[in-house]
């Protein structure tokens, strides 16, 4: 045999013996779990894809983005959390509180990055925003629900009551329907409650709200975001107009809307991504409350309703639809 060629193997065995697997893998696997497909979290995944190119790591490049929905069932969000983990990819991110919840007690070292999560603390994600778990970081998207409720005011002057939908079994739901009692109590408003454990509730809790209300207030409920069209036609059929926690809901026929921009919510998330992908510890990395939020207007809504909207917030207004 040539001995040249005898030694040039040698050395390229002991290359492959010596070389780091990190450092010969060319592709990096990021597995995302979302908890339904509605517009606000489809943008956040679209947002995060969109950054993470931008950074430098792009599908069919040097990205494998691997992606489930659990079609709104927590007990399918646990199942694409197990199956995930085992795959083994190089970052977790969990878009919406279930979903994270899932991501988060299947795995103790894979890194975990949460996002479109309201309350990270209340849902056991992790103890401290500023001190992030082991593994565990992410941006919370905690709906400004005071804001909300002066908005209501600032549309209906005369407002008296102001209803809402949630699911119970959503922790973020919870924690904003709390909120919304304690802004609506200092703004001497009555709150009237429906709940909806799925998606085909919402249509039907919605109708008893709307006729005991003056308005009706449509949080960041993931419940509620994937049957908003169910939502807003019931207030619309009691001539009652919808506040929208999440811009999203405005091509729905929310009337006035002010939330986060859940793309940019996405593009946000990719800094976490990116940055463990590039080798920083989940530790420097503390989670913090997304950047950003709009005030949506939707004229069109308002006048259907027989509603004037104020030149004030029509002024402030991020965008208006007519």
């Amino acid at each position: 045999m040539n001995v040249s060629k005898l030694l040039l193997s040698a050395c390229c065995a002991a290359t492959l013996l010596t070389t780091p697997l990190t450092a010969m893998a060319d592709t990096a696997k990021v597995a995302v779990s979302q908890i339904v497909e509605h517009p606000a979290l489809d943008a956040t995944r679209k947002g995060l894809l969109d950054g993470l190119k931008a950074k430098g790591y792009e599908e069919g490049k040097n990205l494998e983005f691997v992606y489930q929905t659990a079609q709104g069932n927590p007990a399918i969000a646990v199942q694409i959390a197990r199956q995930f983990v085992g795959e083994k990819p190089d970052v977790l991110v969990g878009i919406a509180t279930p979903s994270a919840q899932a991501l988060v007690a299947a795995t103790k070292s894979i890194p975990v990055v949460f996002t479109a999560v309201t309350d990270p603390v209340g849902a056991k994600l992790i103890k401290d925003m500023a001190k992030p778990n082991a593994n565990v970081t992410g941006l919370s998207d905690l709906s400004p629900v005071a804001q909300h409720v002066a908005l209501a005011k600032e549309l209906l002057p005369n407002i008296k009551s102001i209803g809402v939908v949630y699911n119970p079994g959503e922790a973020n739901a919870v924690t904003l329907v709390e909120l919304l009692r304690e802004a609506a109590k200092a703004q001497g408003l009555k709150v009237v409650e429906g709940t909806a454990l799925k998606s085909a509730d919402v249509q039907s809790a919605a109708q008893i709200v709307a006729s005991q209300a003056d308005a009706i207030y449509a949080p960041t409920d993931n419940t509620v975001a994937s049957a908003i069209d169910g939502l807003v036609g019931a207030a619309n059929q009691a001539k009652k107009p919808v506040i929208g926690g999440a811009t999203s809901y405005i091509p729905n026929g929310a009337v006035a809307a002010l939330g986060f921009d859940y793309y940019q919510i996405g593009v946000q998330t990719a800094d976490y991504v990116a940055a463990l992908l590039n080798g920083e510890e989940v530790s420097a990395l503390p989670a913090k409350v997304a950047v950003g939020s709009d005030l949506a207007i939707n004229l069109k809504a308002a006048q259907k309703l027989g509603l004037e909207v104020p030149q004030a917030l029509l002024d402030r207004a991020t965008t208006v639809e007519k």
